[in-house]
């Protein structure tokens, strides 16, 4: 075997401290995280050796007169030894709560060993000085670390209190960080909920970090309810309009969520405040409710849901996937009971929040039965709910998208006809849904076509009078793929009607393509259209109107063939349909046309 040289890898401190500043941190103000989360878990350290040890964590703010401010962490917890301020201050990645992730105690919250050099993004120089519990005859050691990769300790020859005290002095351009009014916002931010006593003094006034946690309030006690309301337009910046309690056992998740009093569109995440063991997390975790729950923002707390090395988010494994699930039935139970036991609030949560209650409902039968009357829709007799529909139709009739509605829906309420427009998310399949499940209802999907049979067919006379001119029309359209077809309809105001199927909406797509397209690609979409078979649109020309029965009997046929193009460009923009190119120039034709003879009549008065 060949003779190898080993060596090892040589790290630039400063280069990595940027790396964790700038893609590991959310920024500079973590430092105050770690630094309590480093006195937390020293706390619970000691209380191993005593159980009823009291633990307490002072913040102070040292002024200097002739340079920048020091700021002092002191917590009365296990402290170091000499050993363990070699292995643990010294080396990057090592943790004094090392070991199995899962083989460590519950309440420590540091697990990666990296936390004291977030402190290196606000100074130059970390000084700690610390007395162990464990070997108290000693009295305590200091040690110096510094940004280009040198530390020194040293032992004390006069005695310090058991425990740790980190002093960091600000760098130039962080000194906002030792604003003692900064400070304190950043400490009640992170560590408010944390159970020992923390204080920040500075200039002889001393304030209290700690409150109570808003996952201790009961949401349905009246003044609890109330205290909850107002701490959620305190977090969020944001009104709501109810409180719901939220309980996981997988990930050993307590808290509330906030139901918003606003409409968000699906697919919206809300920014959720999560704890880890009562020390703030994040404040912008997306992932921690079910997809459906949009309506909802939450504050949570855990204490078994595992932190990424940042501490800012969870991993995304099982353990979270499953908390999200209980979560999201704690969601749902609210919702079924508000609908059984509260009808008229649950009437109230819908008219805001009717697209999540959707969004639950197309995967759960249960919900969907019991939420279904309550859905509600878009149809060609106004906005109904599904409940209010039912009663008068027995079919539920529907088109799938929006622009199919936008067809039809003037025709339909003339004719007295309700029709669903199920264009929005969630719409088709929930109503496909409720016709599997319930055995009285027939749903349906209607076709544009369907409204011709609902049409008056012309007199014999009628027929006789516009045949040729029906012909004409034809012909006319022909190049555009359009047959004409002329009827009585209602509203007697609108003249023309256009319908098309799939396969003619297929055509007029790749049409519009090649458009826009090179030779090349415009041959191949050619060959595409090619196989589509029945590909002709319909126009409807509809003689109750004043307007199309002049054109009928006008002497002209230029005239007739004029107006008709006009009368087809007008029924597909009042259909939504995106116009071809020819059928722009159609438009710029015939408006052209138009100011030509307004010009021209001008003339003649003259």
């Amino acid at each position: 075997m060949d003779n190898q040289e080993h060596n090892r890898f040589q790290v630039e401190l400063r280069g990595l401290i940027d790396l964790l500043s700038q893609h590991l941190y959310s920024g500079p103000s973590v430092f105050v995280r770690e630094l309590l989360q480093n006195a937390v878990d020293a706390i619970q350290a000691r209380r191993q050796l005593d159980p009823h040890h009291a633990g307490t964590i002072e913040i102070e703010v040292i002024p200097s007169a002739s340079g920048p401010s020091t700021i002092m962490f002191q917590d009365n917890g296990v402290g170091l030894t000499e050993d363990e301020v070699h292995r643990f201050l010294a080396t990057i990645g090592q943790s004094s709560k090392r070991g199995n992730f899962n083989d460590r105690p519950d309440d420590f919250l540091g697990k990666f060993g990296i936390g004291l050099l977030s402190c290196f993004t606000v100074t130059d120089q970390i000084t700690v000085l610390t007395r162990s519990a464990r070997d108290g005859d000693h009295p305590g050691l200091e040690w110096r670390g510094n940004t280009e990769g040198t530390y020194s300790v040293r032992k004390l020859t006069q005695e310090i209190p058991l425990g740790t005290q980190v002093f960091l002095r600000a760098a130039d351009g962080f000194e906002e960080y030792y604003e003692p009014t900064r400070l304190l916002a950043l400490a009640r931010d992170y560590g408010s909920y944390l159970s020992p006593r923390i204080t920040l003094s500075s200039g002889g006034r001393s304030d209290g970090v700690n409150s109570t946690p808003p996952w201790t309030e009961n949401p349905n006690e009246s003044l609890s309810r109330q205290r909850l309301l107002e701490y959620g337009r305190a977090a969020f910046d944001r009104d709501f309009l109810d409180v719901i309690p939220l309980n996981s056992p997988s990930g050993g998740v307590e808290g509330v969520a906030f139901v918003l009093a606003e409409p968000v569109h699906a697919g919206s995440r809300q920014q959720h405040r999560v704890y880890l063991k009562d020390m703030l997390l994040s404040t912008k975790t997306h992932d921690l409710l079910p997809e459906w729950a949009f309506f909802a923002q939450c504050v949570v707390n855990s204490s078994r849901l595992r932190p990424t090395a940042s501490r800012e988010s969870f991993y995304d494994d099982g353990v979270l996937d499953q908390t999200r699930e209980e979560l999201g039935s704690c969601l749902r139970q609210y919702l079924v009971d508000m609908a059984r036991m509260q009808p008229q609030r649950f009437d109230q949560l819908m008219n805001v929040h009717h697209l999540a209650v959707k969004a639950l409902a197309v995967d759960d039968d249960e919900c969907l039965e019991l939420f279904a009357d309550w859905l509600p829709f878009e149809t060609s007799l106004g906005r109904m709910t599904l409940g209010e529909y039912c009663r008068n139709n027995p079919v539920i009739r529907y088109v799938p998208t929006c622009d199919q509605f936008r067809q039809i829906a003037q025709v339909a309420a003339s004719e007295s006809l309700a029709v669903v427009n199920a264009g929005y998310v969630y719409d088709v399949e929930i109503l496909q849904r409720i016709g599997a499940l319930r055995s009285d209802l027939r749903v349906e999907v209607f076709e544009a076509d369907q409204l011709s049979d609902r049409f008056e067919p012309l007199t014999r006379e009628e027929r006789e009078e516009t045949i040729e001119f029906e012909r004409l029309c034809d012909v006319t359209l022909q190049r555009f793929k359009c047959m004409v077809e002329i009827a009585k309809f209602r509203p007697t105001d609108l003249p023309a009607l256009y319908v098309a199927d799939d396969n003619s909406n297929f055509v007029r797509s790749v049409e519009q393509a090649q458009d826009v397209s090179d030779d090349m690609w415009s041959g191949v979409l050619g060959n595409i259209a090619s196989d589509v078979s029945s590909v002709y649109a319909r126009l409807y020309l509809n003689y109750s109107n004043s307007l199309v029965r002049r054109i009928c009997g006008l002497n002209s046929r230029q005239g007739q063939e004029r107006c008709i193009e006009m009368i087809y460009v007008q029924a597909l923009l009042l259909g939504h349909f995106p116009l071809k190119q020819i059928e722009v120039q159609l438009l710029n034709k015939g408006l052209l046309g138009l100011i030509d003879w307004a010009l021209d009549a001008g003339a003649d008065n003259e």
